[in-house]
């Protein structure tokens, strides 16, 4: 076991150097940095002054160069200057962590409760009307696109009360901060519990016809012992697999959702650095959401041994 905690640590640094090297090379890459987009903005170019930006900003350096100091900066805790608010990056990027952690968990929460229970059922009741409802409605949330339905949420708040749910750093109470969080996150979670509902029917229909399953049935076990014991616990191996990359994707699918709904967080914020060119930014969010996936497939590969006795590392 700790020959392979050691491995599975040592892959997940080399995943992150991976994705350091090739968010830095993409963004220099790509045409025009801050100081053009300051000086295009300003409608002249002063060919001294855009010099002297550069040299202040370090974009005058080798790449090789500039990404030494940026992973010396990281390995020191710090995350560099933004160059779009003129503030350390880190002061820009902490407050807005969570907001986009709440929205997240929220999303994840509402995806398991109801993709998971839909799932079940559906692969209990298999080939039955509803099933084929379910079925349907799981098809729904995979089809619709996320921006569509946010829009559409926003349009029926105001048909029912003559308002939407807008974003405050300060709710009134516990509950108006519920439903102000809750709000994006069960449109982000209704996509997100579709694609739960049907992997779980899949994996769920796949135990059920396994040879125990038949032999509990022949020694008179109840449905919902063998369903909900035997079946259900088999089965959910690889729907925590896909529950544990869902939370991944979704720090990066809630851009469109913070931006339907106004609200700041990191994902949103992700999108103005880009189109900023704002190297920093860019690069410290990026590294954020990616050690946020690594972290938690490594999580996800400790619960296979905890969830199923018959998975052993090998030392």
């Amino acid at each position: 076991m700790t020959a392979y905690l050691i491995r599975r640590f040592g892959l997940m640094l080399g995943t992150l150097f991976g994705i350091s090297i090739v968010i830095f090379v993409l963004l220099r890459l790509t045409p025009g940095n801050i100081a053009d987009i300051l000086f295009d903005a300003g409608g002249f170019v002063d060919p001294v002054d855009k010099a002297r930006i550069e040299k202040q900003l370090g974009l005058d350096k080798s790449i090789p160069v500039q990404y030494a100091a940026w992973i010396g900066g990281l390995l020191r805790g710090d995350l560099g200057y933004s160059y779009q608010t003129e503030k350390p990056a880190l002061d820009v990027i902490a407050p807005r962590i969570p907001i986009t952690a709440r929205i997240a968990g929220l999303s994840l929460i509402f995806a398991v409760l109801i993709g998971v229970p839909l799932g079940v059922i559906s692969a209990v009741k298999q080939d039955t009307r509803l099933d084929y409802v379910l079925r349907v409605i799981s098809l729904s949330g995979l089809s619709i696109p996320g921006f569509w339905l946010g829009l559409l949420v926003l349009m029926g708040f105001v048909a029912c009360f003559g308002t939407i749910p807008l974003y405050s750093d300060r709710p009134a109470g516990f509950w108006q901060g519920l439903l102000m969080y809750s709000v994006p996150a069960a449109v982000v979670a209704f996509r997100s519990s579709a694609f739960l509902s049907r992997i779980t029917r899949s994996s769920m229909l796949e135990v059920l016809r396994q040879d125990y399953i038949r032999t509990a049935r022949s020694k008179g076990a109840s449905e919902v012992v063998i369903n909900y014991y035997h079946a259900l616990k088999n089965a959910m191996l690889p729907v925590i697999t896909v529950i544990g990359l869902k939370l991944g994707f979704l720090l990066g699918g809630l851009v469109v959702i913070e931006t339907v709904f106004n609200i700041p967080g990191v994902a949103r914020f992700l999108v103005e650095a880009v189109r900023w060119r704002d190297y920093p930014m860019v690069q410290n969010l990026v590294m954020f959401i990616a050690l946020v996936v690594v972290t938690i497939n490594f999580i996800v590969d400790m619960l296979y041994a905890v969830l199923d006795p018959r998975i052993k590392y090998a030392e």
